[in-house]
């Protein structure tokens, strides 16, 4: 790259992140009904548009069939009509959840006669880095748009016509209902440089949420110096207790590990208390082998199952996204909490058993963003957890935890109501 294209492509990010600065001010006062009809008016759009959207995929597929990407990421890239409707869906639910902007919570008189309390206020700008699926494009804007809050889309260089069709509808969506259009705003590039320089841009960018692979979210945790909603992988935990019904188990580990294998909820290792390790865990792995999956574990998982393979120090650690599993006996509750606490990503952990004490030990004391009793880690998502949709996952312990969505696109600020006291 030239020293001139370098600085027009610095020069253009620059001028994105400043008028994304100025829509913010007005995306922040618009009222509900203002971000209804925008997100109403989208859907409308999208179905309309329906075979121009399809168009502009298709110049993204072909151009992906001849770079030669593999049928998954080809999969991901599709436009089908059933996936264009289901994005239309998305948006028309997104417009029916709770507007979380200006509702006041913790009101309390000081004793001096103020009133303090909370107002939920938006972010202000989000950029958000998310690569392949040119649905988190609509997705990713309806959330910033319903709560209230200006956003930088930067997809995946593979969905660029993709993308700028539908980014287009939202422009024309937001401009249709009084709202800003450079509210929303896609960086027409595929040069990834524009990455590196959106995440610097500290005093027009408030958070970065990268929605991708591990190398995306990698690299970016490296270079921003804008804060980030995120999560880098998901190594899950599903601990089955001294006191589990064996039956339960055996259900809620099938279902966190096989029900689908490339998600980031989905369990990755499997601890069993030593006690009922003899009867249950080769029924577990009867059932882990009949679907496929291959077993690493320790010495006395090894005993227990001849089949599985040895585990290693760098498999209590890995996020698989593959029918692999992870197994360790554990003396107990105790050391499947250290365990825990020392491997995990801090995303997901799950235990099962009908001991109160232990479950609300574990609850309180295993140090992840979602944390189960008796329930599949797969349950781990927005939508399962009644927030209608949601933008990503942070493992992160400051601001938003977990499956993030409206609620977690905002703030809150103190408010002060007085009738004239002056402080003595």
């Amino acid at each position: 790259m030239t020293t001139e294209t370098n600085t027009a492509l610095d020069q253009a990010i620059r001028q994105l992140a400043k008028d994304a600065r100025a829509a913010s001010r007005g995306m922040a006062r618009a009222s509900t009904e203002q971000k209804n009809n925008a997100l109403l008016t989208l859907a409308r759009l999208i179905r309309e548009q329906a075979p121009a959207l399809r168009a502009a995929n298709e110049l993204d597929l072909a151009a992906a069939r001849n770079a030669g990407l593999e049928a998954a990421m080809l999969d991901r890239l599709t436009l089908s009509d059933k996936g264009i409707e289901s994005m239309a869906d998305g948006v028309e639910q997104i417009a029916t959840l709770p507007d979380p902007v200006g509702s006041i919570t913790d009101m309390n008189t000081r004793p001096s006669g103020i009133q303090v309390g909370k107002m939920r206020v938006p972010l202000g700008v989000i950029g958000i880095i998310y690569e392949a699926r040119p649905n988190v494009t609509a997705d990713a804007a309806a959330l910033c748009i319903k709560s209230g809050n200006a956003t930088i889309l930067r997809g995946g260089s593979e969905a660029l016509n993709s993308n700028r069709a539908i980014a287009a509808l939202v422009q024309q969506s937001l401009a249709e209902s009084g709202l800003p259009a450079q509210g929303v705003q896609c960086i027409d590039t595929t040069d990834r440089a524009a990455v590196g320089i959106l995440i610097t841009l500290r005093d027009d960018i408030d958070v970065i949420v990268p929605r991708g692979g591990k190398g995306l979210i990698e690299r970016l945790i490296k270079e921003s110096r804008v804060p980030m909603i995120k999560h880098l992988d998901g190594n899950c935990h599903v601990y089955v207790d001294d006191d589990a019904d064996p039956e339960m188990a055996l259900r809620i580990v099938e279902n966190a590990k096989t029900q689908r294998y490339g998600t980031c909820n989905t369990t990755e290792s499997l601890l069993i208390a030593r006690s009922i390790a003899g009867s249950l865990l080769p029924r577990i792995g009867a059932m882990l082998k009949d679907k496929g999956v291959v077993v690493r574990g320790c010495a006395e998982t090894q005993a227990l199952l001849p089949y599985a393979e040895p585990a290693t120090e760098e498999d209590w650690v890995t996020e698989y996204l593959a029918p692999l599993i992870a197994v360790k006996v554990v003396s107990g509750l105790d050391e499947a909490i250290s365990h825990i606490n020392t491997y995990s990503s801090q995303h997901t952990e799950a235990i099962v058993t009908d001991h109160y004490g232990n479950a609300m030990r574990f609850l309180r004391e295993v140090d992840s963003s979602s944390v189960m009793v008796n329930a599949s880690t797969r349950f781990a998502d927005g939508f399962e957890y009644g927030l209608g949709a949601e933008i990503g996952i942070s493992t992160d312990k400051i601001h938003a935890r977990g499956p993030v969505g409206l609620e977690g696109l905002t703030s809150q600020k103190w408010i002060v109501l007085g009738h004239g006291e002056t402080r003595r």
